[in-house]
């Protein structure tokens, strides 16, 4: 069976909620694998997360939207999907969009840059400094884990 990948979950994300920003759509996608790690002790998908100045971001995604203020499912359509998302996949989206969804992406941002897994992964940067380096999965686990 193929792997999920952060397409389908950005797709899953935007054909329940519509279109949005680009920068809502990453965070979402950031902490729909956050809370897949602490709930189904298990990522949601491979893509690499990196720490860039305005959060968390799946590069992949980037590529395709980028230059995009607003995205929708039809932006992903070429992308290089996986296979259907589980029916308990399913279920940790919804609980992230429950809790998340209805937020701004600014207050997304702004709390991802309040969280430790950001913050590690950028030590030694400045909120302003380019950055790509990763936000590894362990340190996601660990910190949404004692939420």
């Amino acid at each position: 069976m193929a792997k999920i990948t952060a397409f389908d979950v950005a797709c899953y994300i935007l054909e329940k909620k519509g279109p949005m920003s680009a920068m809502k759509l990453q965070k979402l996608v950031y902490y729909s694998q956050a809370w897949s790690l602490v709930w189904d002790d298990e990522p949601l998908f491979g893509n690499r997360i990196e720490a860039w100045a305005n959060g968390p971001v799946v590069r992949g995604l980037y590529n395709v939207h980028r230059g995009k203020f607003e995205v929708n499912s039809s932006d992903f359509q070429a992308a290089p999907r996986g296979s259907d998302l589980s029916q308990s996949q399913k279920e940790t989206i919804d609980t992230v969009l429950d809790a998340y969804g209805r937020k701004s992406a600014q207050w997304l941002s702004d709390q991802t840059h309040s969280e430790a897994p950001w913050i590690m992964a950028r030590k030694g940067l400045s909120d302003a400094d380019r950055g790509d380096h990763e936000i590894p999965l362990v340190s996601m686990a660990e910190y949404y884990g004692q939420l």
